[in-house]
């Protein structure tokens, strides 16, 4: 169970994106990442910050393998 300090704030959340407070607040507004209301202060949960980090995730591609034509 998570308690009240273990949030994180817009800007540490920032911060630990390496991005700025206005990319983690358009992340909010679009609902891209799971956060907690206090009032008027928005807070994030470490697990929702791995959850989106997790999402956003993409797997390496398979090496190309070429064809070579017959003379």
């Amino acid at each position: 169970m998570n308690t009240v300090d273990n949030l994180m704030t817009v800007e540490e959340t920032a911060e630990r994106l390496r991005t700025s407070p206005r990319f983690v607040r358009r992340l909010i507004e679009e609902r891209r990442i799971a956060y907690v209301k206090l009032g008027a202060h928005v807070r994030i949960e470490p697990a929702a910050l791995a959850a989106f980090v997790a999402a956003g995730r993409v797997a390496p591609a398979a090496p190309l393998v070429t064809m070579r034509r017959a003379a």
